[in-house]
């Protein structure tokens, strides 16, 4: 029989520290949205937040999680600095791990991808299940809007079509080098069905993929 997912042996309190981490990251992303839709970012945050909490991470991860993209679109160096102050070194040195810049203008796409997934491979494995968590979130979203749009939707990305699915199976073969979590397992799982998407196979369950489109 196939091995049973490790059950939580102990819950994680989260406390004031954390309803702050949300707030800040409210305040800091305040107009934001996801690519080329309406969406606040806060969600995305909240949704990587979650995968790591569901994962097992404790109080700092999930703040981490609530944080990754803050220095990266919010302030660059200066920002990581106010994070460590308010949140401590582990929540910084976390959210550094899943900074590709924190200069701007950021370098060039192809040039901060390749550096960060040169990162990954020597990261810790705290960064490393807050990365994968973004990683999951990101890719279920692009599976989503696929289905709804179909190939337009690589035209909100900078790698474009090829770019951004090297990029995703690359970070899943990273993480997959690792012992695999249940945060792994599922980016494996969407990556592969992006794939499938893309190039208009069948996917997991005999269904051959087609772009939904909204009547």
């Amino acid at each position: 029989m196939p091995k049973q997912p490790k059950v939580r042996s102990r819950s994680v309190k989260l406390g004031p520290r954390f309803l702050r981490a949300i707030q800040f990251a409210a305040e800091k992303h305040s107009g934001q949205t996801r690519k080329a839709s309406t969406i606040p970012y806060i969600a995305h945050l909240m949704g990587v937040a979650s995968l790591v909490l569901e994962a097992g991470g404790d109080e700092d991860l999930a703040i981490a999680a609530l944080l990754h993209d803050v220095v990266e679109d919010c302030g660059g160096a200066p920002m990581l600095k106010e994070v460590r102050r308010r949140f401590g070194s582990r929540v910084a040195k976390v959210v550094d791990g899943c900074t590709d810049a924190d200069t701007y203008p950021k370098p060039p796409w192809r040039d901060r991808k390749e550096k960060y997934i040169r990162h990954l491979k020597n990261a810790d494995a705290d960064t490393r299940l807050v990365s994968a968590a973004d990683k999951v979130n990101n890719v279920r979203s692009i599976l989503s809007d696929y289905r709804a749009i179909g190939e337009s939707v690589w035209s909100r990305f900078n790698g474009g079509r090829e770019g951004t699915l090297w990029y995703y199976r690359t970070l899943r073969d990273v993480f997959l080098r690792y012992k695999r979590n249940r945060i792994t397992r599922d980016l494996e799982l969407a990556v592969n069905e992006l794939d499938a998407l893309a190039a208009g196979q069948a996917i997991p369950g005999g269904r051959k993929s087609q772009p939904f489109v909204e009547a």
